[in-house]
C-alpha cells in the first residue's frame, strides 16, 4: 500500500511537473510530421477490488483495506470469545476455592474450614478471625488468646474450656453456644449476642467487657455472682457492663 502510494504521488509529481514547464516555456519548433500524439492519460477512478484503494482522477485518496461483512463478522466472533475467555478467566479465579482452604458458610480469614468442624485444641491465638463462621463446631479447649473475632459466629458451637482470653469479640454471636468453663479474662465482648440457651456455666469473665449485651436475666443475676475486675482496653468495670446491682 505504502509503495503504491508513494509511485502514484510520484507519478503526479512528475506529471505536474511537466505540464508547468510545457506552458511556461514557448514552443521554439513545430511537431514532427511523424511524431505521435499526446494520448492523454484516462482519469482513474473507482476502487481497486484487490487493494481496497480509492483512485479519484489523477489524484489519489487511499483507505484502508474494507472488509467484507463475513470477515466483519468473524472479527467481531473472535474480539467476543476473547472477552468471554477473559471473564470466564476472571470469574473462575475469584469463585474458584481450593477445598482444603475453604469457608463453610463464609469467613474472609484463615486457612481452613471452621464451620460444623471438630476444631478441639486448635491454636487461634493472635489469628485476625474476623467474622468467621465456627456455627456449629466443636471448640473444646482451643486456644483463642488475643484473636480478632469480631463479628465472628459461634452459633451452637461448644466452646467448652476454651481460652478467650483478650480476645476482640465484639459483635460476635453465641446464641446457644456451650461456653462452660472457658476463659474470658479481659475479652471484649461489647454487642455480642446470646440468645437462646448459651451457657456461661463456670466461665471465668474477669475484666471482661459485656457492654450492651443482651441477657436473659437468669444468665446476668448468674455472671453477676462472679464477675469483678476492669477490662484494661475499655476501662469498663465488668459489673457495670452486667448491669449489676452493688
Amino acid at each position: 500500500m505504502a509503495a503504491l502510494s508513494f509511485n502514484l504521488l510520484s507519478a503526479r509529481c512528475c506529471c505536474r511537473g511537466s505540464l508547468s514547464s510545457s506552458s511556461s516555456s514557448p514552443s521554439t519548433s513545430q511537431a514532427h510530421p511523424n511524431a505521435r500524439s499526446p494520448v492523454s492519460a484516462p482519469a482513474l477512478s473507482g476502487r481497486s477490488a484487490a487493494s481496497g484503494v480509492t483512485i479519484s482522477g489523477a489524484e489519489s485518496d487511499y483507505r484502508a483495506p474494507v472488509k467484507n461483512d463475513e470477515e466483519k463478522s468473524e472479527f467481531c466472533f473472535a474480539k467476543a470469545c476473547t472477552k468471554l475467555g477473559l471473564i470466564g478467566l476472571a470469574a473462575a479465579a475469584i469463585c474458584y476455592t481450593n477445598p482444603a482452604l475453604a469457608y463453610k458458610g463464609g469467613g474472609p480469614y484463615g486457612m481452613e474450614v471452621t464451620r460444623g468442624q471438630d476444631l478441639s485444641g486448635k491454636d487461634f491465638s493472635g489469628k485476625t478471625l474476623i467474622k468467621q463462621d465456627f456455627k456449629t463446631s466443636i471448640l473444646r479447649q482451643c486456644n483463642f488468646k488475643g484473636a480478632k473475632l469480631l463479628g465472628a459466629s459461634f452459633f451452637d458451637s461448644d466452646l467448652t474450656g476454651a481460652d478467650l482470653t483478650d480476645a476482640d469479640l465484639r459483635g460476635a454471636d453465641f446464641s446457644l453456644a456451650n461456653a462452660a468453663k472457658a476463659n474470658m479474662t479481659n475479652a471484649n465482648l461489647e454487642g455480642a449476642t446470646v440468645t437462646g440457651n448459651t451457657s456461661f456455666k463456670g466461665t471465668i469473665i474477669t475484666g471482661a467487657d459485656f457492654t450492651d449485651v443482651l441477657w436473659r436475666d437468669d444468665q446476668r443475676v448468674a455472671l453477676c455472682k462472679v464477675a469483678d475486675g476492669v477490662n484494661p482496653v475499655t476501662g469498663n468495670s465488668t459489673r457495670d457492663t452486667l448491669l449489676c446491682s452493688d
